[in-house]
């Protein structure tokens, strides 16, 4: 069993860890006498270590914001029902005490069987339930879990919960409190791996998290933990494993291995960080990725000091893919060394979901299933999300008229009412839909699946045109008269949809076929070109206002109000006031993409 955290946390939260045996067969006494001497051949061991990440509160292959089986255009399956018979296959195949399971981060937060736990039946409330994560996570045999940044989403008192539910612990060597910059979190694990050969092997887990916490989730960690560079964290860590006789080590890092931040020059820290570690800290084996929701099934990385190789693997999101470490051992020198390592994903597609899983919570995923069905109004329109990364859509119009009447309604009466109210959102899901007819929960959760609160910031007519030919970088550069395929129009430098911002209340051209920085024009407010010293209000939500994707002025911009709900359910609850949505009342097009004046789409 892994060490109880509370012991753990209570006398050494500085240095401790926990070691544990995994499977507990004791070696035959002959083993002991085996050697290199002599013509004899050198013991050899061989182990596996499994990792998933950014599981995102997937259980099952469910898409609860469609309310149907999950499908995407390549047919992907999810969830940790299949993973955990895929666990099993490789189980069975290695020998279940030669192998680990972990998991490199964002966990709790993702789907509404996840919110579900957060807010509408909460796992904080006295005798209240058990988080689905933790149990299918415990169910399957974690033995640890780095912490991801969406872990924060829910406030520290969740996640604390979430921590006492798990069977394993949640890892965080940078989490660290802000006043004593002491780990606030448990930063590693040992296991020992019981070999045949008398002396075990003993396997260190280093968990790091995402310094962008510190921006993301500020409302909740400000003044309360600190989170400093994976790097120099690893460097601190690493030695103390390798002193401590760990004979493999290997880091569960909540950070993708491109090097690039989100965030900008606002911390001084790297957000996709895990490559990087592996370059610059010496001792490491292997990193489990996380964060980045990509799938890399192996990528080597050349320690500069050691030349060695670090076998990097990150494993596709939602429980869609299971990385696979494989790691061989040789005796030597009178310990155990790795000879070599390399890692593969395995496709959860092939498996089918653990009866064991289903049966453990089928009860709570009925549950957010008839929470999701309830109905909240009518629609008198079908709106859907299919091309709103490159047209003003009325389903995009509806979040900004919803985070416009709430900012006006907040600011009413003060200093700030008379100021026009603008506000932005973007495309999170191409596949969200508002209905004709009855619209229900599902509906507005589907067109914004993020937990974002709302803000109203202060900013100017040239900070918005700033602001505005940021978000237009999203847009590849096409030349006047050249074929247009929207499958590759959008996502330029891998720019995410939840990155790209249509404002409403402006009026202005994209124009797609000049360069990056040089796209806005015909820029006007009230039918007037945009005066660069006017002041206005944004709404926005509290990713971006905290400088999510490092847009201008913004994180900056004065503040002139915030809300503690999120926008999903400030939506939910316009919706329910309204009764009826009619896009007649607030959809119009604002914006429109151009080559050279022309409309891309007339």
């Amino acid at each position: 069993m892994p060490l109880n955290r509370r012991t753990f946390l209570g006398t050494t939260a500085a240095a401790g860890a926990g070691a544990a045996i995994v499977g507990g067969v004791a070696a035959p006494a002959e083993a002991h006498e085996q050697g290199h001497g002599h013509g004899r051949a050198p013991k050899r061991y061989s182990f596996s270590v499994m990792g998933t990440t950014d599981l995102h509160g997937n259980v099952f292959n469910w898409d609860y914001f469609t309310d149907k089986e999950f499908d995407d255009k390549a047919h992907n399956d999810i969830g940790l029902a299949k993973i955990s018979t895929l666990v099993e296959q490789v189980r069975k195949e290695k020998g279940r005490h030669n192998t680990l399971m972990i998991d490199a981060g964002d966990t709790i937060q993702g789907t509404q069987l996840s919110y579900y736990y957060a807010k509408v039946d909460p796992i904080t409330a006295k005798h209240g339930p058990v988080h689905p994560m933790a149990q299918a996570m415990n169910a399957i045999g974690y033995h640890a879990a780095a912490l991801g940044n969406h872990e924060f989403n829910y406030g520290i008192p969740v996640l604390r919960k979430f921590e006492e539910q798990c069977r394993f612990p949640l890892l965080g060597a940078n989490a660290l409190d802000a006043k004593t910059l002491k780990p606030a979190f448990q930063p590693y694990v040992i296991k020992r791996l019981c070999t045949p050969h008398g002396r075990d092997v003993r396997v260190a887990i280093l968990g790091l998290t995402n310094p962008g916490i510190a921006i993301w989730d500020k409302a909740n960690v400000s003044g309360k933990m600190v989170f400093p560079g994976l790097e120099e964290q690893a460097a601190k860590w690493v030695p103390k494993l390798r002193s401590m006789g760990a004979d493999v080590v290997i880091v569960a890092a909540h950070s993708g291995s491109s090097g690039t931040s989100s965030y900008g020059d606002q911390l001084p820290y790297i957000e996709n960080a895990a490559a990087l570690v592996a370059e610059q800290v010496p001792g490491i084996d292997a990193i489990l990725v996380g964060h980045a929701h990509v799938e890399i099934p192996e990528y080597r990385v050349k320690n500069k000091q050691t030349g060695k190789d670090v076998v990097l693997s990150e494993p596709l999101k939602w429980g869609q893919r299971l990385t696979v470490f494989d790691f061989d051992l040789v005796w030597e020198k009178g310990h155990w060394a790795v000879e070599k390592a390399g890692s593969k994903v395995l496709n959860s597609s092939a498996a089918v979901e653990d009866p064991k899983i289903v049966r453990l919570l089928s009860d709570e995923h009925k549950k957010v299933v008839a929470y999701v069905n309830q109905v909240i109004g009518t629609s008198k329109a079908a709106m859907t999300t299919a091309e709103a990364a490159w047209k003003d859509e009325p389903i995009i119009d509806l979040i900004n008229a919803v985070q416009v009447d709430t900012v006006k309604a907040a600011l009413a009466g003060g200093a700030y009412a008379a100021l026009p109210v603008l506000s932005q959102a973007s495309c999170f899901s191409r596949t969200a839909v508002i209905p004709s007819g009855q619209v229900t929960i599902k509906d507005a959760a589907g067109l914004y699946p993020f937990e974002n609160t709302l803000e109203a910031r202060l900013l100017t007519g040239a900070q918005l045109k700033d602001y505005l030919e940021f978000s237009a970088r999203y847009y590849v550069q096409t030349a006047a008269g050249a074929p247009v395929d929207t499958s590759k129009l959008t996502n330029a430098d891998n720019t995410p949809d939840y990155n790209y911002d249509a404002v409403s209340g402006l009026t202005y051209d994209i124009d797609i076929a000049k360069p990056a920085g040089a796209r806005i024009s015909n820029l006007a407010f009230q039918g007037k070109p945009l005066d660069p010293a006017a002041q206005f209000v944004l709404a926005v939500n509290n990713y971006r206002a905290n400088g999510g994707g490092n847009f201008p002025h913004v994180a900056g911009a004065k503040q002139l109000w915030a809300n503690s709900e999120e926008i999903r359910n400030t939506i939910i609850s316009w919706v329910k006031g309204k009764g009826v949505v009619d896009p007649a009342a607030f959809a119009s097009v604002d914006w429109k993409l151009v080559r050279d004046g022309a409309p891309v789409f007339p």
